[in-house]
């Protein structure tokens, strides 16, 4: 069984929607997707086999203010508007849906993690999680801490699945997968450091301590998981596609110019993968 994983970042996510349109053009086929956030999204419209649909999100709909704004803040206590993105555009009558149906009928299996806000343990969602018209779980995987109040489902409130298995290359073969595509959206030898995540935490523990825990530790979990994705590939059992550099750009940075780029560079650095899955 073949996989790939996303680990999503924002709109740095942009690189892995350029991978998945070389690989519906070429016909790559994986068997099963894992999606993180932003790659939840990617890897949803890539088994619907909607080419060029994620790549309208991050250059288009990202620069308007119902995606992400100030304004959604004050008004809805959330930077991003997730039921703009995953319901207004998404949903059927809207201006981009989301191919249900094909996602349905599909034989890839898809994971889509979030994190339990309480437990801050990782939550890996699945096809029987979605129907038609309620994408909720890619909007409980993108719900970036502070940035956005948590998503609930069910009652149950859900962060970005970032903060507790932020590469979950290690789910994908134990779900039984033997080659996997690791799709990053820093460089490879990016090492993250605790200061960055330092404040963020403390402010989330207040309410969520778990989770707060989770961000807190983030640095180390992500680069564990890169050295463990790293010892895979050595192995031959993953290959990881990393940009060369972010071209400037943080989780939110809104420049056309360089999600262009981005985006160029996943589509350019996809052409690794047929060897690869062969």
């Amino acid at each position: 069984m073949t996989g790939i994983v996303d680990v999503g970042g924002g709109l740095r996510g942009i690189y892995g929607a350029g991978i998945f349109d070389y690989c519906m053009e070429q016909g790559i086929h994986f068997d099963y997707c894992i999606g993180v956030s932003a790659g939840s999204a990617n890897v949803c419209s890539y088994i619907a086999g909607q080419k060029g649909r994620n790549y309208q999100f991050y250059t288009d709909y990202s620069f308007r203010k119902e995606y992400m704004s100030v304004k959604n803040l004050f008004q809805k206590g959330s930077y991003i508007n997730m039921d703009y993105i995953y319901g207004e555009l998404s949903n059927t009558g809207g201006e981009n849906p989301l191919d249900y149906k094909k996602i349905e009928e599909s034989d890839v299996e898809l994971r889509v993690v979030a994190t339990n806000a309480v437990t801050g343990k990782p939550v890996y969602f699945d096809k029987t999680d979605m129907c038609q018209d309620n994408y909720s779980i890619m909007k409980a995987s993108c719900c970036i801490p502070l940035v956005c109040k948590p998503y609930r489902i069910k009652g149950v409130p859900y962060y970005d699945g970032g903060l507790s298995d932020p590469i979950p290359v290690q789910k994908a073969l134990d779900d039984g997968c033997d080659k996997v595509v690791v799709i990053l959206t820093k460089p490879i030898d990016t090492i993250r450091v605790a200061k960055k995540d330092a404040f963020p935490a403390r402010v989330l523990k207040r309410k969520y301590p778990k989770s707060g825990e989770d961000l807190a530790r983030r640095y180390k979990t992500y680069n564990d998981q890169v050295r463990l994705a790293k010892k895979y590939q050595k192995q031959g059992k993953v290959l990881i596609l990393a940009p060369d550099d972010c071209c400037g750009m943080e989780t939110l940075t809104k420049d056309k110019s360089a999600l262009d780029k981005m985006y160029h560079k996943g589509y350019r650095d996809a052409k690794k993968i047929p060897d690869f899955v062969k």
